[in-house]
């Protein structure tokens, strides 16, 4: 089946659905099993839909007082997937291959899109027991914004199984969603206040299938990164009971932004639509395609991207550091054992020489009436570009910490970069940095801004 074709055939189950006033409705006497099971032998494919709108509070920012600004945005995603089996019976798996990823969203005049680069569209993905959704691919190193899209995603084998009952049903009767289901739906970290309630109102026929329908209502309060919040739901899921398949479920629903004392600061309003179907022959996901792949998180995999066009530099990080700042020519990586890096990008012939950059070094160090040790020889560490490495050790007030410099030279430019690794867990944080030193690169020639 193309791609195309897999997504016609999730439209037209979708129409069909819509389209139940005139299906015939079962005896409500009748009990039934709702429940799917996710197994490393099955897979299935995946469509998410969402538009968004509404007025958010953008904070305050120098003297400028917080706004109040439109909100605007649309995705729509679609891949397929595949669980995995894992040792660790804390961690949910699962192996994707995302096919179409669009993501674009609107803060007054400021346009913001995402998407997935096309070779690590496969994805292996993680859900720990605290809900937090974590992707690595295979095939290399992902950038924070491609985390955060899959972050942004559904977890299928806790969604689905938090929604169904947990025992069989009649037409009437209800029940509650868990909340790892709510927390996936909703992003909340935790749910607070509230509850989603489910309710079987009917079973259709669709093409000799037969299809419960459920209706789905509630309010829960919880917090994330946005900050505590308010989200109210109402919707319809279709199940398979034929195929035994959460096939079909479309929300709609308001998210309010609430302040330390509950009031709201913005709300949103939107639709939501998920629609599944079969896709058990995938080749990039099926056990013939990933067999000799690593599956398991390990420290190569699970790299970070950093790739700025704009400014012309490209390298790899461990997750446990962040990006702190990006201006002008520098970008700043921090951690949280205290590690801070500084990288810095020069234009042709005017990368600093270590003589100079050691000279410099002493002068800011003699201001801040700084104990340093003396530099260590610089060593070459590669020919092609030219790094030059050095190092020193460092005292003030806020304790020692070690400092490790390399200047990068190559025709397109030239970049120093700076670390300032605490004593305490400096050889740690070495193994980090070579591994930044290690990918780091000019993806462009740098001119005068």
């Amino acid at each position: 089946m193309t791609p195309s074709s897999g997504r016609l055939a999730v439209l037209r189950t979708v129409a069909l659905l819509l389209c139940c006033s005139s299906l015939h409705v079962s005896l409500p006497a009748q009990s039934y099993t709702l429940a799917e099971s996710f197994d490393s032998k099955s897979a299935y494919r995946v469509e998410l839909r969402t538009s968004i709108s509404g007025l958010v509070t953008l904070p305050s920012l120098g003297d400028k007082p917080a706004q109040l600004v439109n909100m605007s945005g649309k995705s729509q995603i679609v891949y397929d997937e595949r669980p995995l089996s894992d040792e660790d019976a804390t961690t949910k798996k699962t192996v994707r291959a995302y096919r179409v990823v669009e993501f674009s969203r609107k803060f007054g005049d400021t346009e913001q899109k995402a998407s997935i680069r096309e070779p690590v569209r496969r994805m292996v993905v993680l859900r720990s027991e605290q809900g937090k959704k974590v992707p690595f691919s295979p095939e290399g190193a992902l950038t924070y914004s491609e985390i955060d899209v899959v972050k942004n995603d559904l977890f299928s084998p806790t969604l689905v199984t938090g929604l169904l009952p947990k025992g069989v049903v009649k037409v009437g009767d209800s029940w509650k969603a868990s909340n790892a289901a709510i927390m996936d739906l909703t992003d909340l970290d935790s749910v607070e206040e509230g509850e989603l309630k489910l309710e079987l109102t009917a079973v259709v026929t669709v093409n000799n299938r037969q299809q419960a329908k459920i209706a789905m209502t509630g309010t829960v309060r919880g917090g994330n990164e946005d900050g505590p919040n308010l989200q109210k739901i109402d919707g319809t899921i279709y199940f398979d009971l034929d195929r035994k398949r959460l096939n079909y479920m479309k929300l709609s629903g308001t998210h309010e932004l609430l302040n330390k004392d509950g009031k709201s600061t913005g709300k949103i309003e939107g639709t939501f639509v998920m629609a599944r179907e079969d896709a058990n022959q995938v080749a990039l996901i099926n056990e013939d395609a990933l067999k000799g792949i690593d599956l398991k998180p390990i420290e190569e995999n699970s790299m970070l991207l950093f790739d700025d066009q704009d400014l012309g530099l490209m390298f790899k990080y461990p997750r446990r550091w962040r990006v702190g700042v990006v201006q002008g020519r520098q970008v700043t990586l921090e951690e949280g054992l205290g590690g801070a890096v500084l990288l810095t990008v020069s234009t042709p012939g005017n990368t600093p020489s270590v003589k100079l950059l050691q000279e410099e070094i002493r002068t800011t160090l003699a201001k801040q009436k700084a104990k340093l040790d003396p530099f260590s020889p610089a060593i070459r560490i590669s020919e092609k570009p030219v790094m030059d490495r050095f190092t020193t050790r460092v005292e003030t007030t806020g304790g020692v910490a070690e400092l490790d410099y390399t200047i990068m030279t190559a025709p397109e430019g030239g970049i120093c970069v700076a670390a300032r690794l605490p004593n305490k867990a400096a050889k740690e944080l070495r193994t980090d940095l070579d591994r930044v030193l290690k990918s780091l690169q000019l993806t462009k020639r740098i001119t005068e801004r």
